[in-house]
């Protein structure tokens, strides 16, 4: 390949323009340079060059230290150039190397070109945001719009003690759904209202407004987006949203209004839940989920934005399953709560998910025993119907059901007396979330929160949590096995396991990996630098993880972690790369900081 058609296939130079093409194969300088031979010396003479390896690669070392391998494509050199500095870093031929050098000079021309400027000036995590925000978003990016765009008529209101006849003469009048109440505080009465707390329990028409409408309700901020719409309903599982602009209540959005937006949305999706035949309308569920995944993706929404969603649906799922095996079984023989950890405890499922739940029951220990061991064999075995596989390690209620005092004595002994085996378990334990049930699980949420006070804990923790580690070989080079890369394995699962530890130790409640994030540089347990990294990092690889599982359903292939490197563009691969660096990096710093030793 020609000099000029090989630095064109890489970034930066792929976004300049034929001037400053021309520019550069007119000053463009070959160099080879032998194995071992030093290219540039830590505080030595500032460099002359932009260097860019055409052939070999090229070890960055600090102190003896090995901070960076570059490999075909990448550059070095710039922050000399841009500082006008000494290096900071020495730079050698790990083999027989070829090099292209750009004279100062002309990178300091080409340097006014604001794209190839941001290249180099910019962060890993604010490189990442910006290559994503470029993309453009396919037919049917509404979901990031503002509801204010759907039409709406200021909400007709009803006073408490008026009747529900007259509600609902005015609702049929008016051709809508629901009436707000007034009052402090306001509620709100929909149509659904008047078939379940009116009709369906002998009420009559003279019954008052306020013995039945929700009080107080659940309200959405004006200026959401119709994505916050949709969480708000899938969340509360309810189908009327009014908006609020401070303390005035400027309309009421319905999910009807949503399922005008698209066919396949998760609403749709969602009704299909409530009227699932069990379990002969499982399998069904499976492809609509797909579909509706593939069409939230081609709607404009990233991967981290279609966890929540997926999420919901799923929860959806396990409380109908859940509902239909109480009415096979009869009732309960007393409280318990349906949980689920790993990655629908913390909503970031998409596809090629399997099953990660527990059962929590009130009671002695033995009691309900049998019960909830039914419950949980006839709902596990639904989920597998559904395309939910079970748990290779056997993280199922079929395994995991005890009562609320047994767990909350599991959950003290993984943080009183840690050891490696158990702490394994206790992982994504600690991302648990109930999903059907009314058993207060207070005492367990308390035992996470006290968790990250433990100082002797948390350093077992975070020797468990970093345990997993990015796929780079000597040289710090992606490695590949099977044919590609596991995204899962290699990526995802360590920034999950840096934001719980991270989370825990600041006193976090929060489950989503961005949340936790968040809440960890608020409290100055990881810096706000290392969190916005791991953010846009975490956002890169569940995007690239989603793209290639959607590609292979479309082939007929099963969606997996794994993405072969060939299939990724130069900027792709050069981004990867610098994602597992920046992980590895924040991984020794936590090893550092918890007295964990040093990280292979």
């Amino acid at each position: 390949m020609e000099p000029i058609a090989f630095l064109r296939s890489h970034p930066p130079f792929d976004v300049l323009d034929s001037a400053a093409v021309r520019r550069i194969e007119e000053n463009l300088e070959i160099e080879f340079a032998p194995a071992g031979a030093l290219v540039l010396r830590r505080g030595g003479a500032r460099s002359e060059y932009l260097y860019v390896v055409r052939k070999g690669t090229v070890r960055l070392e600090r102190d003896g230290q090995v901070v960076q391998v570059l490999e075909e494509g990448e550059c070095f050199g710039f922050p000399s150039l841009i500082g006008a500095t000494a290096p900071h870093v020495d730079a050698i031929a790990s083999e027989e190397s070829l090099l292209y050098r750009i004279p100062g000079p002309v990178f300091s021309w080409l340097m006014q070109a604001p794209a190839f400027a941001e290249y180099f000036l910019v962060d890993l995590s604010e490189r990442l945001r910006r290559s994503a925000s470029v993309q453009p978003l396919p037919v049917g990016a509404e979901l990031g719009t503002p509801v204010s765009t759907l039409p709406t008529r200021p909400p007709l209101r009803i006073a408490p003690e008026r009747t529900v006849g007259e509600a609902a003469r005015r609702m049929r009048d008016s051709g809508t759904s629901s009436l707000i109440v007034d009052g402090e505080p306001p509620g709100i009465l929909t149509d659904r209202d008047l078939r379940s707390r009116v009709l369906a329990e002998g009420r009559g028409p003279e019954t008052r407004v306020a013995e039945v409408a929700t009080r107080p309700m659940k309200t959405l901020e004006a200026r959401a987006t119709l994505l916050d719409a949709l969480l708000f309903m899938l969340e509360h599982r309810v189908h009327h949203a009014p908006l609020v602009d401070g303390d005035t209540i400027t309309g009421v959005i319905t999910d009807t209004d949503l399922l005008r937006l698209q066919v396949k949305s998760p609403l749709h999706v969602f009704r299909h839940v409530d009227r699932l035949e069990v379990p002969a309308d499982l399998p069904r569920f499976a492809v609509e989920l797909k579909a509706m995944v593939e069409t939230l993706s081609w709607g404009g929404l990233g991967a981290a934005q279609i966890g929540p969603v997926v999420s919901r649906v799923h929860d959806a799922l396990a409380s109908r399953l859940l509902r239909a095996a109480e009415a096979e079984a009869g009732p309960p023989p007393g409280p318990y709560a349906w949980i689920v950890f790993g990655s629908e405890g913390r909503m970031e499922q998409t596809l090629a998910t399997d099953q990660d739940n527990a059962l929590v029951f009130a009671g002695a220990d033995g009691g309900g025993e049998a019960y909830f061991g039914a419950l949980a064999e006839r709902v596990v075995g639904w989920l597998e119907a559904a395309s939910f596989p079970r748990c290779h390690g056997g993280f199922m209620a079929t395994r995991w059901r005890k009562p609320l005092a047994s767990w909350v004595a599991t959950f003290r002994g993984w943080i009183e007396t840690p050891e490696p085996r158990a702490l394994l378990e206790a992982l994504n334990f600690f991302d648990f979330r109930p999903v059907h049930g009314t058993l207060d699980l207070a005492p367990l949420h308390q035992l996470v929160l006290d968790a990250g006070r433990e100082k002797v804990f948390l350093a077992h923790f975070a020797r468990a949590s970093l345990g997993l580690r990015p796929p780079l070989g000597a040289f710090r080079h992606i490695r590949e096995d099977d044919g590609g890369v596991d995204l899962k394995k290699g990526g995802i699962v360590p920034i999950v396991s840096l934001a719980r530890l991270y989370a825990l130790e600041a006193g976090s409640a929060s489950r989503p990996t961005l949340d936790r994030l968040e809440d960890a540089a608020r409290a100055g347990t990881l810096s706000g630098e290392g969190a916005a990294t791991l953010a846009e990092a975490f956002r890169f690889l569940l995007g690239l993880r989603l793209r290639e599982q959607l590609r292979a359903l479309r082939d007929g292939r099963r969606p997996s972690h794994r993405i072969p490197l060939e299939s990724l563009s130069s900027l792709e691969r050069s981004q990867l790369k610098d994602v597992f660096v920046a992980i590895r990096q924040i991984q020794e710093a936590a090893a550092l900081r918890h007295s964990v030793e040093r990280l292979a």
